[in-house]
């Protein structure tokens, strides 16, 4: 619970202006359509649509809108340059390269490396690939608009012998 808590808290803190105009126009649109629904009562097929669209709008605007939004904002592409098992310690050496490719400065992003399972079976690649078994983040601050910089992640502890793959995602604001 405090761990939601601490994450709640870190999320709340880190909105910015455009998240409070996307929050502020879900919340009018949400209104205006009850509005209209309450308004449309006579007709009750359209009223209904009305309420339904609201709480549609209410419950997915937030949350796709953000995400959509902070994607548009803050693009970015991380490459990944080299990986190296070391076989005197369990640990990965992971080098990437990060690039801001938005028209905003970047105050911090926070860079992950994971590693997942490969088998020959595509869908459970899939799978494998969207939760991996072990992750690794680095924060890296003060990238500036069009700015590359090169990163350097050890993930330890690395006891997995089969085959895996890397893979490399960044979120910055």
């Amino acid at each position: 619970m405090a761990n939601l808590k601490l994450q709640l808290k870190e999320f709340i803190h880190g909105l910015i202006l455009y998240d409070y105009v996307l929050f502020g126009a879900v919340l009018v649109l949400f209104v205006l359509f009850i509005v209209l629904a309450i308004l449309l009562r006579r007709r009750v097929a359209m009223a209904i649509f009305m309420v339904l669209l609201a709480f549609a709008i209410f419950l997915l605007g937030p949350t796709l809108g953000y995400i959509a939004m902070h994607k548009f904002l803050f693009k970015n592409k991380t490459e990944l340059i080299s990986q190296k098992r070391l076989h005197f310690s369990d640990a990965v050496i992971v080098k990437g390269k990060l690039l801001n490719n938005s028209n905003f400065d970047f105050t911090s992003c926070k860079i992950t490396a994971g590693a997942y399972k490969v088998t020959d079976n595509k869908y459970k690649n899939y799978i494998y690939e969207l939760k991996p078994f072990k992750k690794m983040s680095i924060v890296e601050k003060d990238i500036k608009k069009g700015q590359s910089r090169e990163f350097k992640i050890i993930i330890e502890p690395f006891l997995y012998t089969k085959e895996y793959n890397i893979s490399l995602g960044a979120s910055c604001k």
